[in-house]
């Protein structure tokens, strides 16, 4: 069913979980943690990221959003902590395994997605030198919004670049190898986070179409922008996972 929003005051006078999440924009952190709420069904209020708002800052921390809020808890915006906490609150469907050595490497792959210097930060920096060296991806005002939230410098754009292609190669090689394994998930036979990670990130490359994912055309363009080594790395079996996880296990459209 649709994520449920509701207006600030409500949601800081309310109980259980609610969660701030960017409005209008599918924010791949923001998706995934959606997404581990509805695969968990874990009942939680949305609540539209006012940057301005110092009310909203002063409550969760922060001006940016996913920042999940449970009950009289510290406000929790990390990818991992979002994650512990949804699996603190419904252990099953569990998405972290029980193994320790196994959760060890899932986590490790999670933060190779979510986590500073990982895809997702690697493919926002991507898009912001290219929108300032004149390639047709974010307008130039939402470049520099980007670059200096992500720390943009020119002189380490080669580096940017590497690490994008060395992240989706190393995607792309796991899933083909647990393809060959008669397996379409990243580990064993069955859905766990970084599935769901793999997913809602692999949209900052190749979007979702419109009647899925309705946003604004030049955020559309600056996701969908791809240089030609980036193309070339992203091997088709990761959008074909995307595609198998949304349709199996998330909702459609999202509800931005």
């Amino acid at each position: 069913m649709p994520v449920e929003y509701m207006e600030f005051e409500q949601a800081r006078e309310a109980q259980g979980l609610r969660m701030i999440v960017v409005g209008g924009v599918p924010s791949p952190w923001g998706e995934a943690a959606k997404g581990i709420l509805h695969v968990k069904q874990i009942p939680w209020k949305a609540v539209r990221l006012d940057q301005g708002s110092d009310a909203m800052a002063g409550w969760t921390g922060e001006r940016s959003g996913p920042v999940a809020m449970y009950e009289d808890e510290a406000p929790r915006s990390g990818w991992d902590e979002i994650l512990l906490l949804a699996e603190r609150l419904a252990p099953t469907p569990e998405l972290l395994p029980p193994d320790p050595l196994e959760r060890a490497r899932l986590l490790g792959l999670s933060h190779e997605i979510c986590g500073e210097d990982g895809l997702g930060w690697a493919r926002r920096l991507q898009g912001v030198h290219a929108s300032l060296n004149g390639a047709p991806s974010f307008p130039p005002a939402i470049a520099r919004y980007l670059a200096d939230k992500y720390a943009y410098r020119a002189d380490a754009a080669s580096q940017v670049q590497r690490r994008v292609l060395e992240l989706l190669r190393m995607l792309a090689d796991l899933l083909h190898a647990q393809k060959k394994d008669g397996s379409r998930f990243y580990s064993g036979k069955r859905l766990s986070v970084v599935d769901l990670y793999s997913a809602t990130f692999i949209s900052l490359f190749e979007p979702l179409p419109p009647d899925q994912c309705a946003m604004m055309e030049p955020i559309r363009a600056g996701y969908a922008y791809l240089d030609e080594a980036t193309k070339k790395a992203l091997d088709p079996i990761l959008t074909e996972h995307r595609d198998f996880i949304y349709e199996e296990f998330l909702e459609l459209p999202l509800t931005l």
